[in-house]
């Protein structure tokens, strides 16, 4: 079983950044795709960023794209989501996922993932 731990959220203004990190409790997670997801008030779960397989690619939605990145370290025991430039419309909770036998055409699909973490609050606003 893989547990899971988000720290990092909080209230950060416009054009600012942050960083999010996702805990495996110290497990190493070699092998498996290590994602962020995102939800706000009233809107389904949608797909921020992934490393596939351990960092063999990164994937991005088109809202984050160039403004966040997701990397690892190299034990593949963390990883983080660095948001740059953050919008009010970035507001949502932040969850982490991982799996380990996801195929790429699935990335974004949360319903793919076997692990979760509890999530954690970002909210962009002056």
């Amino acid at each position: 079983q893989v547990q899971l731990a988000e720290s990092g959220g909080g209230l950060v203004q416009p054009g600012g950044s942050h960083r999010l990190s996702c805990s495996a409790s110290g497990r190493t997670l070699r092998g498996y795709t290590m994602s962020w997801f995102r939800q706000s008030p009233g809107k389904e779960r949608e797909f921020v960023a992934s490393l596939f397989r351990s960092g063999s690619s990164t994937h991005y939605a088109d809202s984050v794209k160039d403004r966040f990145t997701i990397s690892a370290d190299s034990a593949k025991t963390t990883w983080y989501l660095q948001m740059n430039n953050l919008k009010p419309e970035d507001t949502a909770v932040y969850t982490c996922a991982a799996d380990r036998s996801l195929i790429l055409s699935s990335i974004r699909q949360s319903a793919q993932y076997d692990y979760w973490g509890q999530g954690t609050q970002v909210t962009v606003s002056s």
